[in-house]
């Protein structure tokens, strides 16, 4: 009998959770460098976010540079050292089964900065300037209603 999902199908308490406690302890062993292959232990590795999948036995891991987009060399790393980075990460936290990593380029500060600089080219400042009259667009008469 399948169990009962949202309409949003957004994940639940338990999924974010153990997501984000797969984070720290992925997080803390890239930090210190406890892994087998010097070339991972020697780069700088930021996880950005974990997501869990319902029956919490795959995990998708998110990666930067230090505010850079992680490059496919990155992605190629982490992906020949995700059985050790798998193992350390079932010590570190306790599930019936120790999930499978899936890393992936996080392009979320890329797309931040895209959107920025749209914000800021001209015709969009113009639409968002005072009018003629000194008030802004995005404000409301309370007079007129």
């Amino acid at each position: 009998m399948p169990k009962h999902t949202t309409a949003t199908n957004a994940p639940s308490q338990r999924m974010l959770r153990v997501a984000e406690e797969v984070r720290h302890a992925l997080s803390a062993v890239l930090a210190r460098g406890d892994v087998r292959d010097p070339d991972l232990a020697d780069s700088r590795v930021t996880v950005t976010e974990v997501r869990a999948s319902p029956d919490l036995k795959h995990m998708t891991v998110f990666v930067s540079r230090l505010g850079q987009t992680a490059d496919k060399a990155l992605l190629d790393l982490l992906r020949r050292n995700q059985p050790d980075l798998r193992r350390q990460v079932a010590r570190a936290v306790r599930l019936k089964f120790a999930p499978e990593l899936h890393f992936q380029a996080d392009t979320a500060l890329d797309h931040a900065m895209h959107i920025d600089a749209l914000m800021r080219r001209p015709e969009v400042a113009r639409d968002l300037g005072p009018r003629e009259d000194g008030t802004r667009d995005d404000e409301t008469d309370d007079d007129e209603t």
